[in-house]
């Protein structure tokens, strides 16, 4: 009897750990060095992060997260079919044509990095035809702006990272760059290379936009309902408090 109730343990078990794994859901994005939204150095890998893997754990969802340069991650979320969608992103047209975007998942003021010494100031985009503007490649900024940028009516200077345009500011390269508000004051307040110049820059009075972040998904079957999850997932938790609180303790404010 012993060894019947022992064996009927182990299969008991057995077929838990089976079940288990047969009901376990998870999903992989891709995602980028951007904090304080995601980063591999951050505690629970950055805001937009608590966030997304908040909203699936609410529908019963493991989110996994890998880092990756940004065009790459981007490659990834389209071609790979271990990649479910890649994050944060801004809306942009051309890209909804060749992802799914979920429902917003929190928002950034997105405006310039200027120097204090020589603030910029703009009322619309046509003010400043005349100036060079940093940017990110491969990011998107707004529309307006891109469609400039398209039609050769803006000039910009494209960088790898923010981290290398706070840099050309700060060393009068050009006036301004365009950087998320957030991301500037992480960086001058963590960048090793930024930290010096603190004191030196800003964040330009005018924004260009409050531009919401959203997770995109592959085309198809997967990335739909996948999408409907994460949405009907961001219902269930308060997206601007997890933000918020994070940034409270990131940034200190």
């Amino acid at each position: 009897m012993k060894k019947l109730a022992f064996l009927l343990a182990i299969i008991s078990v057995c077929s838990a750990i089976y079940l288990s794994a047969q009901t376990e859901q998870s999903l992989t994005l891709t995602s980028l060095e951007w904090p304080p939204y995601t980063s591999q150095t951050l505690k629970d890998l950055g805001a937009s992060a608590i966030v997304a893997t908040a909203a699936f754990k609410a529908m019963g969802y493991t989110l996994n997260i890998v880092f990756y340069p940004w065009d790459r991650a981007v490659k990834l979320a389209k071609t790979d079919p271990s990649i479910a969608g890649y994050f944060p992103e801004y809306y942009s047209s051309d890209n909804a044509s060749a992802f799914i975007y979920s429902d917003p998942m929190g928002a950034g003021p997105l405006g310039f990095v200027e120097r204090k010494d020589s603030p910029v100031k703009w009322s619309t985009l046509d003010d400043l035809k005349s100036v060079t503007i940093g940017v990110v490649e491969g990011y998107f900024n707004t529309e307006k702006f891109d469609a400039m940028v398209a039609a050769k009516e803006l000039k910009v200077d494209a960088a790898p990272d923010d981290a290398t345009n706070i840099l050309k500011v700060a060393k009068k390269r050009f006036p301004i760059a365009v950087i998320d508000q957030n991301v500037l004051h992480y960086l001058l307040k963590n960048d090793k290379t930024s930290q010096a110049y603190q004191d030196t820059l800003q964040f330009n009075s005018k924004i260009l936009e409050r531009k919401m972040l959203f997770v995109c998904f592959k085309k198809g079957p997967d990335g739909e309902k996948y999408s409907k999850i994460l949405d009907a997932g961001l219902k269930k938790i308060n997206v601007d408090k997890l933000m918020e609180d994070y940034f409270s303790s990131v940034l200190g404010h």
